[in-house]
């Protein structure tokens, strides 16, 4: 059999945004939405997934499903990666957090999405192959390191949003001191067994309105 090409792919990942839009219209009701942002989805469209997967199951990478990265993570389900980046909302001149690189697929899609980006990853293999991804696709707004996520990045505080790709129980102190107010953050919230991924955003005054979205199922964020 030939090897995919890059027209090829790119039909995988068009395909592969379809079929969020799918699930986005089935769940509106839930949702308050039915589509993605436009710019969303463009980014979904042009970021290369299976660059950002290992090379083994680069051809699931496609597939509306989470997929195994190592050390027992996954790369987040298409769906729910997209999702989480929507409610987030990135704009052109946002100084964005991410906890838990992974990989760098999210990190790459929210560098065309935000003015900056400064991702944490727990687990050093991974920081420096999302590092070598990134620097690849000549990403020069992400910056990764390793460390503590549930700690945020003080240096490059406050943010104007954060995204949170592991669970807690609750809102992390760290982060929530290093979200600027106005700003807005998306993490799944609760204990393994019964996870919500949740909206968080921060008032003028520095008060936290929490706002539930839908079941999730995430790795418990490491500290």
């Amino acid at each position: 059999m030939k090897p995919m090409l890059e027209k090829h792919l790119a039909i995988l990942r068009r395909h592969m945004v379809e079929v969020i839009g799918i699930h986005m219209d089935l769940m509106s009701d839930d949702l308050g939405k039915s589509d993605l942002d436009p710019r969303v989805a463009a980014a979904f469209r042009q970021v290369p997934r299976h660059q950002f997967v290992p090379a083994q199951i680069a051809a699931l990478a496609y597939h509306d499903t989470p997929l195994p990265i190592g050390f027992d993570k996954t790369i987040s389900q298409p769906f729910i990666g997209a999702l989480m980046i929507d409610l987030l909302d990135p704009q052109p001149g946002d100084s964005v957090l991410e906890v838990g690189t992974g990989l760098g697929y999210q990190a790459a899609v929210l560098a065309g999405l935000a003015g900056s980006v400064w991702s944490i990853e727990v687990v050093e293999e991974f920081a420096l192959a999302a590092q070598s991804r990134l620097q690849e696709f000549g990403l020069t707004n992400v910056a990764v390191r390793v460390g503590d996520g549930s700690r945020g990045w003080s240096e490059h505080a406050p943010f104007d949003k954060i995204l949170v790709t592991a669970a807690a129980r609750q809102v992390p102190e760290a982060l929530a001191d290093q979200l600027k107010p106005g700003g807005k953050m998306v993490i799944p919230l609760g204990p393994a067994e019964a996870q919500t991924l949740t909206l968080v955003e921060k008032g003028p005054e520095g008060q936290m309105k929490l706002r539930g979205v839908l079941p999730v199922r995430f790795t418990q964020l490491e500290t």
